[in-house]
């Protein structure tokens, strides 16, 4: 009797995952992906240092993935940070955890665990088809690809779908597939960036930033910098120090992204997102009104912020940028506004510039086996996933928690179908 035979669709982490779990259960793989090769997302991520997971503890680790942590918990208790590591130890890369607390392969680069991983796939006999961009399904239940010899159709047992979103759309997610899914019935979600930027807005100007600004320094860090933000509602809270960048038409970057959420929904309910900014979180405000206050004498105030508190560059930029004259020249109101700037935020960036995004294919959709209701044998992970969570190891770790999980879930699937009638 031959082996059952699974389609897995998208061959990003949660889908090369999948087919792992799937080769190890004795199943025919047939992974197809729309792009030449696959896991080009996977070795964007790496290029400045490929980030696994993270190395804090579990009942922390969790608490990133929100409102998703519950739906997400039992796939990440069988897949979490330590078994990660020891999967990546499985494939000859050793991993360490940096200051951060963020886990990377040894020598910091993702092709060497993409080729062995590729590697022992094909050795199970997972084949792969390059350049098959899926369309959805035949009449009969076949499914669809484009290919470059022309549209081809394929039956399988069971399929697996790992498309990713809709960022980096080049890389092959463009979230296509989600109307097909609506059409046949599947609850979805909209997808929205997630791990983006966001465009400034000052009242009764354009959205954006001035000229002076935006051609002096755009793409300028600013750091060290703690942010602030409360949602209208009540309904968030995030406090944190790190650094962003100032973009040409607002702010991005680490610090930026772990608040996206937040900020992106304050702006989709109210219009506008206010942060602060602590532009000195290493010093007290009674300190900095101190100096602030200090006869600077025939010095001017640019030479005596930066003298006297360090505050020149893009920091002071910001400061002329955001307050009016009569603030910069009051020591009190300059004071507060270096200890808590208010920085209005007007839009989020596009989705095609997020790192990644939300929404998708909601949980409510799917059994504990990650299979559709609606569409039995079809069985979905990754990113396509109503989920999200900040960069730092977080993405990667869910989606490949994910994709082990649901291709699991389909061999319980097919011994299911295989068993005897009563």
């Amino acid at each position: 009797m031959n082996a059952p035979q699974v389609a897995v669709i998208g061959g990003g982490p949660a889908g090369l995952m999948a087919a792992e779990a799937l080769a190890a259960g004795g199943v025919q793989v047939e992974l197809f992906d729309a792009m030449p090769s696959v896991g080009r997302k996977f070795l964007l991520a790496g290029k400045g240092g490929l980030n696994l997971t993270h190395g804090e503890a579990f009942d922390t680790f969790l608490t990133r993935y929100g409102a998703r942590s519950p739906q997400l918990a039992p796939l990440l208790a069988r897949f979490d940070p330590g078994a990660l590591r020891q999967w990546a130890r499985g494939l000859g890369i050793a991993t360490f955890v940096g200051s951060s607390g963020r886990v990377f392969p040894s020598d910091l680069k993702a092709a060497p665990l993409l080729r062995a991983w590729l590697q022992r796939l094909r050795a199970a006999g997972v084949v792969f088809h390059q350049r098959h961009r899926w369309l959805g399904w035949t009449d009969d239940g076949a499914l669809r690809f484009a290919t470059p010899a022309g549209e081809r159709t394929w039956h399988a047992d069971a399929v697996l779908l790992a498309l990713g979103g809709a960022s980096w759309a080049r890389l092959g997610s463009d979230g296509a597939w989600l109307p097909w899914l609506a059409a046949r019935g599947v609850d979805v979600a909209p997808l929205q960036p997630s791990n983006c930027g966001f465009d400034v807005g000052r009242p009764g100007q354009l959205p954006g930033w001035s000229a002076h600004l935006r051609e002096r320094f755009a793409g300028a860090p600013v750091k060290p910098v703690a942010l602030d933000f409360r949602a209208a509602d009540g309904g968030g809270h995030f406090h944190r120090q790190g650094e962003f960048v100032v973009t040409a038409s607002g702010i991005e970057g680490s610090l930026v992204y772990a608040v996206s959420a937040l900020l992106r929904d304050e702006i989709a309910a109210q219009g506008e997102a206010t942060i602060t900014l602590d532009l000195l979180p290493d010093r007290s405000p009674d300190f900095v009104l101190a100096e602030a206050a200090r006869p600077r004498g025939p010095r001017s105030l640019s030479t005596h912020l930066k003298s006297r508190l360090g505050i020149d560059g893009v920091k002071a930029a910001l400061l002329h940028e955001l307050l009016g004259k009569e603030e910069m020249h009051d020591a009190a109101r300059l004071a507060t506004a270096l200890k808590a700037l208010p920085l209005r935020l007007v839009a989020a960036r596009p989705l095609e510039e997020a790192i990644s995004t939300a929404g998708g294919v909601r949980f409510a959709a799917l059994d504990e086996r990650l299979m559709l209701t609606v569409l039995p044998g079809v069985f979905c992970a990754g990113e396509m996933l109503d989920w999200e969570a900040p960069t730092g190891g977080y993405l990667l770790n869910a989606c490949l928690a994910s994709g082990r999980a649901a291709g699991r879930g389909v061999l319980a699937w097919l011994d299911v179908q295989a068993a005897p009638g009563p």
